[in-house]
């Protein structure tokens, strides 16, 4: 059996964990850590201490109406997408242990097609 990082919990919800193919599972918000536990592999987890977190990352539509997933960027591991049923109370579970300036927003659709358009003539230069 897996053995928590948390010594206390303050959220439990229903998720989905974007890392590979979709999987169904639990998160648990707690004093120490992010964690997701898939519901019909207990040996399928995900654990993210609060140190290694660097940005959470939310997708913001209908100007804040809906959240339908978020991201967690950490500082070695690369990012890790999920959903939950209720975004926004896992976002405010996490603000006590992530710093404000570090839960950002990320770019609506338009955004990422301007800023695609805007550099489409310039050229990268390579290093050799």
């Amino acid at each position: 059996m897996v053995q928590s990082l948390n010594t206390k919990i303050d959220l439990t919800m229903d998720a989905t964990s974007f890392v590979g193919l979709a999987k169904y599972g639990q998160v648990l918000i707690g004093d120490k850590a992010f964690e997701f536990y898939n519901t019909k592999n207990a040996q399928d987890y995900i654990q993210i201490p609060w140190e290694e977190v660097d940005y959470v990352v939310a997708s913001v539509l209908f100007k804040g109406k809906w959240i339908p997933r978020y991201a967690i960027e950490t500082k070695k591991d690369g990012t890790f997408n999920f959903a939950s049923k209720d975004t926004k109370k896992v976002l405010r579970a996490m603000r006590p242990y992530v710093a404000y300036d570090h839960m950002v927003q990320a770019n609506s659709f338009f955004k990422v097609i301007k800023r695609g358009l805007l550099s489409f003539g310039k050229k990268k230069k390579r290093s050799r």
